[in-house]
């Protein structure tokens, strides 16, 4: 019995050890983003013109898809409102991994030219320093951008909601964020090892947020089963959103998936700390 408690104290500590970790985390990233805001606010309307920017320079995204349909009625079988409610919910959640983490992309530099040893002195976590680094409050622009699409989006369509449908774009909105989050610190502790591959990280952030904005009847199966079952991007709008559309998934899956984006999440995000781990661990100092 005694090694029983034992063990069950042991896990139990190991456990909090965990939870005080990641607060401790948060705390940081807190506490970083929130000098880098003050730092920003301070000049509003230099702020105010690199949002207005951002938040333009990604509407000429939409207005892509908008030339495309003053050629055509449907795009893989989808009218404009059904293509700007994909295009909405990726590039929303898309905006918000990228407000909280697009930063990790400049990991890369900092394990080349040896400023990551800076980080790894501080009493802080590395991870939450290196995601709140230059926290860039002017990436609203993206969000809000996104957001109005969609609005215009749910506006637009006739949708039969019920209960379910209605609190399942809430949760694809977070769900799909962090999906998109993990990718970010996955990308990054892959640049331990090559240190120069932040334009690979960006072909699976910005490269897979340009693909779900598209309907997934316009890609090959091949593709669709890559991006469903080997990186899991489609939870983050094409599961979900067919559902609400009451439009069938390409792959013929059961309905009840457009539901397990929280799970994906989780998942996604557990399996992108043990890269950030291991990464962390393979580090070694330029020693300059």
């Amino acid at each position: 019995m005694r090694g029983v408690h034992r063990a069950c104290w042991v896990r139990r500590a190991s456990w909090v050890r965990r939870v005080r970790r990641v607060r401790e985390g948060l705390r940081a990233y807190r506490l970083i983003a929130a000098m880098w805001i003050r730092s920003t606010m301070a000049y509003r309307a230099s702020f105010a013109m690199t949002t207005l920017g951002s938040f333009l320079a990604t509407v000429l995204d939409f207005v892509t898809i908008l030339l495309m349909f003053s050629r055509v009625d449907t795009l893989g079988g989808y009218r404009l409102p059904e293509v700007a409610f994909l295009y909405g919910l990726a590039a929303t959640a898309f905006g918000l991994a990228d407000l909280a983490l697009g930063s990790m992309e400049r990991l890369g530099r900092r394990v080349r030219d040896g400023t990551l040893d800076t980080l790894l002195v501080r009493p802080a976590p590395v991870l939450a320093q290196v995601a709140a680094d230059r926290f860039a409050l002017r990436r609203l622009g993206r969000v809000a951008q996104g957001a109005a699409v969609l609005g215009y989006a749910l506006s637009a369509l006739d949708i039969a909601w019920t209960p379910l449908k209605a609190a399942l774009i809430p949760l694809t909105l977070l769900s799909g964020g962090l999906i998109f989050g993990a990718v970010f610190v996955a990308g990054a502790a892959f640049q331990f090892v090559a240190q120069d591959a932040s334009e690979v990280q960006n072909s699976f952030t910005y490269g897979g947020q340009t693909l779900l904005q598209y309907p997934p009847t316009v890609f090959a199966k091949e593709l669709v089963r890559g991006v469903t079952f080997v990186l899991p991007l489609a939870f983050v709008d094409w599961l979900p959103a067919l559902y609400v559309l009451g439009r069938p998934y390409p792959l013929d899956l059961p309905s009840w998936l457009a539901f397990a984006p929280p799970l994906v999440a989780a998942g996604c995000c557990a399996a992108a700390g043990l890269a950030w781990r291991a990464g962390l661990r393979s580090y070694r100092s330029t020693g300059s």
